[in-house]
């Protein structure tokens, strides 16, 4: 395993026995960005010399057994719409006026406790609207796997740094998939929490935030400090009092679904669904009760959604100037216009959508115990793509397995089942009930535990 590869457990342990600081670490992470970053273009506010004094700092407090916290010394960065002080947030987008950030989001003030070097934001498309790497302000992001590919989105950046090894910890955020997404199509685990399980600023119905790693255990390490509660945001739950590292799950007798088919949006593509059948054997093998379930979502609730989102963000942009809103990517700005005709009656009907699909997901949660499904139904699309339609009349066709659980509030994760003929990775996404993030962390973890971890991927993704 190269040094770059350690998981954070083994860097405590090295930094505690003294074989290896978090400067000497920071350093060959940093050769190591050097060489993938002009490939991939997965960060934005990239900054070796401040994430070196961070490492020093924390090299010194390791020394004298003073640390901050868990994850004191641990490379880290955050999605660019995770504001950071004294830093501005583009929000993906030519069209925002650079202004440095007044405070802290409560991610980035948790990591900052902890000790964690935080080294770069990671890119987003325009407002964070799109499943891809394609922005108005930043460069193009590609998938590590293969550069003609696409990362997905929104979290691109994210899920690009977190497959090509740059550290342990990227952290995104999710509204609609946009942490499950790219990690599946990237082959990294990303884990959505219950809803306000991570304290959101600006928080909004189905924002969540997420960590986006190479392994289930990192996921989980994260979490403790990640899940810290934070006035700002008014849906925060209270402190929790488990123990994320608890992996101990005892599957048999669990009744778990299996969902093939979302309802609406894509068709599942053959390969996928080998996959995630056969992920679904390795549970039942274990003593779980596979069932098969229908769809939670319809075509109504997914349309409903895309006129409600469509009308919110016209709100945001209606009072720009011309030049302003033509400088926002082409593809944003055409998906947003029809909300300028969308009544207020029809946003909020729309809205009702996402109250229909918490239900239906309620419903389904009082017969399973937990849920397995593709995290995509597609293999992937190219880089310069959009979103894998490509068009913004059909903006959300691949979101149908991902987004009901934003709705629902429920905690879901992705995690890497294998891989297509192409040499692509595919994700499972598997999903526990509301408030149970242990439930999706430990099946998660058990999975990883018997397909080899990371030893079922290539040696290294080949840029």
């Amino acid at each position: 395993m190269a040094e770059t590869d350690l998981t954070i457990r083994e860097l405590r342990r090295r930094f505690a026995d003294k074989s290896l600081s978090p400067l000497e670490y920071w350093l060959s992470l940093e050769d190591h960005i050097a060489a993938w970053e002009p490939s991939i273009s997965a960060l934005y506010l990239y900054d070796p010399e401040a994430a070196r004094v961070q490492a020093k700092a924390s090299t010194e407090r390791w020394a004298k057994g003073r640390t901050l916290g868990t994850l004191d010394g641990i490379p880290a960065t955050l999605k660019e719409l995770i504001a950071t002080e004294g830093q501005p947030v583009p929000l993906g987008t030519r069209a925002v006026e650079l202004k440095p950030a007044e405070a802290d989001a409560p991610a980035a003030a948790r990591l900052r406790e902890d000790g964690a070097v935080i080294f770069a934001k990671t890119t987003c498309p325009d407002y964070g609207m799109l499943s891809s790497g394609l922005s108005s302000f930043h460069p193009l992001s590609r998938n590590p796997w293969n550069i003609a590919q696409n990362p997905g989105g929104s979290s691109a950046g994210a899920a690009a740094a977190a497959a090509a090894g740059y550290g342990p910890l990227h952290i995104g955020t999710d509204i609609g998939g946009s942490v499950r997404l790219p990690a599946g199509w990237t082959g990294i685990f990303g884990f959505k929490p219950s809803h306000g399980r991570i304290p959101a600023d600006p928080y909004y119905v189905g924002r969540c935030l997420g960590p986006m790693t190479r392994t289930v255990e990192d996921a989980a390490f994260s979490m403790a400090t990640l899940s810290r509660p934070d006035w700002r945001d008014g849906t925060s739950l209270p402190p929790n009092d488990f123990d994320w590292m608890d992996f101990v799950v005892d599957i048999s007798g669990m009744k778990i679904g299996l969902m093939l088919d979302a309802g609406c949006g894509f068709a599942v593509d053959d390969e996928i669904r080998v996959a995630v059948e056969s992920a679904a054997k390795r549970f039942e093998k274990a003593g779980a009760t596979i069932v098969s379930v229908q769809p939670v979502l319809t075509r109504a609730m997914l349309d409903g959604l895309d006129t409600f989102w469509r009308a919110r963000l016209w709100s945001d942009i209606a009072g720009l100037n011309e030049e302003w809103r033509d400088s926002i990517l082409p593809y944003i700005r055409d998906w947003a216009k029809a909300g300028a005709d969308i009544s207020g009656v029809d946003a909020v009907r729309g809205f009702n959508q996402t109250i229909e699909m918490r239900r239906s997901c309620g419903r389904l949660f009082t017969r399973v115990d937990a849920l397995l499904s593709p995290t995509n139904p597609i293999i992937s699309y190219p880089a310069e793509w959009a979103s894998p339609t490509n068009d913004p009349t059909r903006p959300f066709e691949h979101i149908a397995f991902t987004v009901p659980w934003n709705m629902s509030e429920q905690p879901a994760a992705s995690i890497n089942c294998g891989f297509s003929r192409s040499g692509m990775p595919i994700g499972l996404q598997i999903v526990g009930p509301r408030f149970d993030d242990m439930r999706v962390l430990r099946l998660s973890k058990a999975f990883e535990d018997w397909t080899g971890g990371v030893s079922v991927w290539p040696q290294r993704p080949i840029v």
